[in-house]
């Protein structure tokens, strides 16, 4: 098993921290996560990769053991994010590389794969959503509110996605067993929502997000003429982004290989051999 290094570089006055593991001179691929997490939530699944690839999972700013600058400091956009993955990528001498993306990690590396400086060779999307298909009620309903119309009488709604609550439903919602799902996910991630100002941090993304869908045509124009290998492996029981977000990619992507798990948004926690094997079989046959 390959040994997981835990690195920290200097981009743009930030310290971004990743985890990297597996020969240089294989294919890479680059983890991406989504909220509220980090990269922690690959730490199971870099080991089972990188037998085989070089592996780079990110931490975003603002989360994780990344710096989390003030708002005032810091322009919390996805386009800023993605420009800062972009310039960690560049200076690790990383352009060709396939993509793992998950909830925030999917507009990410989007704009990853529609800069002209890389190529995306394969994209891996595990709740990694596309398509308007895929945003399941209620939990959008706060969110959209607040980013059509942010104010006091939409801000609860918001504030309610980062509380402990929630992001312990994020871990367990869809999960058959939930004794398989560790406490430890919960705990960490809110600890980290919890520091002073991440709360600005999260309001800014949620103001934001709209940004996300106004890019979806470009994306899609992208999978058309790209025609880029892409494997879903989705829990069908996401309450955050239902199955039929999965289903869409064949709109534009009639390839696109669809594996629903009986899992929820955190499918990694309760099948994670399953999400792996599809992996291997995937990247293995589309990149070689």
């Amino acid at each position: 098993m390959s040994a997981t290094h835990h690195r920290t570089a200097t981009v743009d006055a930030q310290q971004v921290f990743y985890r990297e593991a597996g020969p240089e001179e294989a294919p890479t691929v680059v983890l991406l996560h989504g909220f509220p997490s980090s990269s922690h939530m690959f730490r199971h699944l870099i080991p089972g990769l990188s037998d085989r690839y070089h592996v780079i999972a990110t931490d975003h700013v603002g989360y994780g053991q990344s710096s989390m600058p003030q708002v005032e400091d810091f322009v919390y956009t996805f386009d800023h994010l993605a420009a800062v993955t972009a310039k960690l990528l560049e200076k690790l001498g990383i352009r060709r590389f396939s993509i793992y993306v998950h909830d925030y990690g999917a507009p990410i590396g989007w704009r990853l794969a529609l800069n002209p400086a890389f190529e995306v060779t394969a994209i891996i999307s595990q709740s990694g959503n596309a398509y308007m298909e895929g945003f399941a009620k209620p939990f959008w309903d706060d969110l959209f509110a607040y980013a059509t119309s942010p104010g006091p009488d939409t801000e609860p709604g918001a504030r309610a996605k980062f509380s402990p609550e929630t992001t312990r439903w994020q871990y367990v919602n869809g999960a058959e067993d939930t004794s398989l799902v560790s406490p430890d996910n919960w705990l960490h991630d809110q600890t980290l929502l919890d520091r002073p100002g991440n709360d600005q941090v999260q309001l800014a993304l949620f103001r934001d997000y709209p940004t996300n869908i106004e890019g979806y045509p470009q994306l899609h124009e992208y999978f058309r003429t790209s025609q880029v290998p892409l494997l879903a492996v989705w829990g069908e029981r996401d309450e955050i982004f239902g199955p039929d977000g999965a289903r869409a990619f064949s709109q534009h992507l009639p390839d696109a290989e669809v594996r629903l798990l009986p899992a929820g948004h955190f499918a990694l926690e309760t099948h994670l051999d399953a999400i792996s094997g599809h992996i291997h079989e995937f990247l293995g046959r589309v990149t070689g």
